[in-house]
């Protein structure tokens, strides 16, 4: 599966070279004004104007792909700004919407696009944020745990981890940290794990998977493994019977329209995105409008990069070297450091300076995890 594209603003996750503009096609009626690094246009749907709906302008024609996506207003106006120039696929996406199809358009173009509604709520679902899947997770009752209350602490070390963990498995500092549970890629269990009795059973396959898979059956084990893997199956099985979140997601409003996002794709076919750099966040104009650093988390031998002022990507080579305490480590600090500024300034806050084998670097952003 090729890298996790590079996400600069969405679900506060990567925080990339985002640039905040008044989108001009909020400025009122009339015909929407383009310049010649412009798409802009008129979204409709069944029943009118379709506000707070998404607009997504994809090319190749740059030297690693590119996308930007825009937000509608209250009249479905909307602007693609500053497009390099090329050839662009370009569709509308919603809540409450499927994919339209794509149609070509060029820079400096005016262009209409006609929204198409979701045909069952199952389709819609399909398109909503990854976290309304989650939120479908069981946790166990608080019962489940004696002492979770102020006699917790009287509980011996074991028990109270369980009791703690549990809920941290689904939160901030397990699972999510390295995943987008929720997406498709997590929600269902991949056929090619292999065959299995019953899902449990694959879910204890599938988190001893990659690099990263003794730290998730670690996990498991610590907050009680047969229980975990229950909570877990259950929740994959009532998905692939059809059940759908409760709730569904209300589309863009206010500022939120005036966001455009930039993503660029810049992997291969086996590697993804785990963290990205682009300067220090005491000082964001440090390496202003300058290349992005990627990490990978283990799965390439180099550093992707991308360079958001001509949209090219590249690599930094990561040398295998022997530290003092004979550990094999990775390092492209010096080159990274080298731009971004010194290394007393950059070492602690931004993490740097060192990569070191099962620990990805800079933690500014997360990536979602393409095996799930």
């Amino acid at each position: 599966m090729r890298m996790t594209r590079l996400i600069v603003l969405l679900a506060c996750v990567l925080g990339l070279a985002i640039s905040l503009a008044t989108v001009r096609a909020q400025q009122g009626g009339g015909a929407v004004a383009i310049d010649n690094d412009d798409i802009g246009g008129v979204v409709t749907g069944a029943r009118g104007p379709e506000a707070g709906v998404w607009v997504i302008a994809e090319t190749t024609d740059t030297p690693t792909r590119l996308i930007k996506i825009v937000v509608t207003n209250d009249q479905g106006r909307y602007v693609i700004p500053d497009l390099p120039r090329g050839n662009y696929d370009v569709w509308v996406r919603g809540y409450g919407l499927v994919d339209s199809p794509k149609i070509k358009a060029m820079p400096g173009k005016a262009l209409n696009l006609t929204a198409v509604t979701a045909p069952n709520a199952a389709a819609a679902a399909q398109y909503y944020p990854a976290q309304y899947w989650w939120a479908m997770m069981q946790l166990p009752p608080k019962s489940d745990f004696p002492g979770t209350g102020p006699a917790a602490t009287a509980l011996p070390r074991t028990s109270r981890a369980r009791a703690s963990g549990s809920g941290n498995i689904v939160a901030t500092d397990a699972c999510t940290a390295c995943h987008q549970i929720g997406g498709r890629a997590t929600r269902e269990v991949p056929k090619a794990l292999g065959t299995f009795e019953h899902s449990s059973a694959a879910w204890d396959r599938r988190i001893q998977s990659g690099q990263a898979g003794g730290s998730m059956s670690a996990r498991f084990t610590q907050v009680g493994r047969a229980r975990a893997l229950a909570m877990y199956s259950d929740w994959t099985d009532r998905v692939a019977r059809g059940e759908l979140p409760a709730t569904a997601p209300s589309r863009p409003a206010g500022r939120e329209r005036n966001v455009v996002i930039t993503m660029w794709d810049y992997g291969t076919p086996t590697t993804y995105l785990h963290d990205e750099i682009a300067s220090d966040k005491r000082n964001p104009t440090v390496n202003a409008n300058g290349p992005i650093y990627g990490a990978t988390e283990e799965s390439t031998q180099f550093l992707p990069v991308v360079n958001p002022s001509n949209n090219s990507a590249t690599q930094v080579a990561l040398v295998v070297r022997e530290s003092e305490d004979g550990k094999r480590r990775r390092s492209a600090a010096g080159r990274v450091v080298g731009v971004l500024g010194r290394r007393s300034d950059l070492e602690q806050p931004l993490r740097v300076a060192q990569l070191r084998d099962g620990q990805a670097g800079a933690r500014l952003g997360r990536g979602a995890h393409p095996s799930g």
